[in-house]
């Protein structure tokens, strides 16, 4: 699905370069789920942009199904983006102003799906992740759990081939986070949803097939 190959990741801070990522080399094969664990600030959100295409690596490649992402155009990495990878974030970027429903379409609605397809779509989901009867609910009308729903729901409305979530469950209570991971487990099993999760919640990353951490900038697993 994705392979990294000697990636590498420095930022440039006050002129002086701080290495986040050092010789990263990992294979995510199709079906697969791989937690990614590791000290706060020690690089797993960059790891997940660069192998999102939100962010290039300083050196090294990334290639996704077999395509070179960062020698990818604009156009193309943006349509890879909206159509085979799908983002969770800790914090779930509702608009406030829409409903789960209107939410949840807008990938569809970017990748020019019509509007009746894109609610059916969305419809379909919100209902697998079990928020058939909010679907008109607004942001502000759903609990924490319920929110978060609805942004994997929205990550999922294109049927990606891969998720990249970043600490799903961080900004949730114990219970709900719980509730989450097990969405997640559930996701992976029944459609064989290949995911990658940034995450310090310990049941989510037991659950997963490959569990690995980032020390020093490198990956143990």
């Amino acid at each position: 699905m994705i392979e990294l190959d000697h990636v590498h990741k420095t930022y440039l801070h006050h002129g002086k370069p701080i290495r986040v990522l050092a010789d990263i080399n990992m294979v995510v094969r199709r079906g697969e789920s791989v937690a990614v664990m590791g000290a706060s600030g020690v690089g797993k959100s960059t790891l997940l942009h660069i192998m999102g295409s939100l962010e290039p690596p300083t050196e090294g490649s990334v290639r996704f199904m077999g395509r070179d992402l960062y020698a990818l155009d604009e156009p193309g990495v943006c349509r890879l983006r909206n159509r085979e990878i799908g983002f969770v974030f800790q914090f779930h970027h509702l608009l406030s102003e829409f409903s789960a429903l209107e939410n949840t379409m807008i990938p569809a609605l970017i990748g020019r799906v019509s509007r009746e397809a894109a609610q059916t779509m969305a419809t379909r989901i919100l209902d697998r992740v079990g928020l058939g009867h909010r679907l008109m609910h607004r942001p502000g009308e759903l609990s924490g759990g319920e929110q978060q729903r609805v942004a994997i729901a929205r990550a999922l409305v294109m049927n990606p081939k891969l998720i990249l979530a970043d600490e799903p469950t961080g900004n949730l209570d114990w219970a709900t986070g719980e509730e989450i991971a097990d969405l997640l487990f559930d996701l992976n099993q029944d459609v064989s949803l290949t995911m990658v999760v940034a995450t310090h919640n310990p049941k989510l990353a037991a659950g997963m097939s490959t569990q690995m951490e980032i020390v020093g900038g490198r990956i143990q697993v």
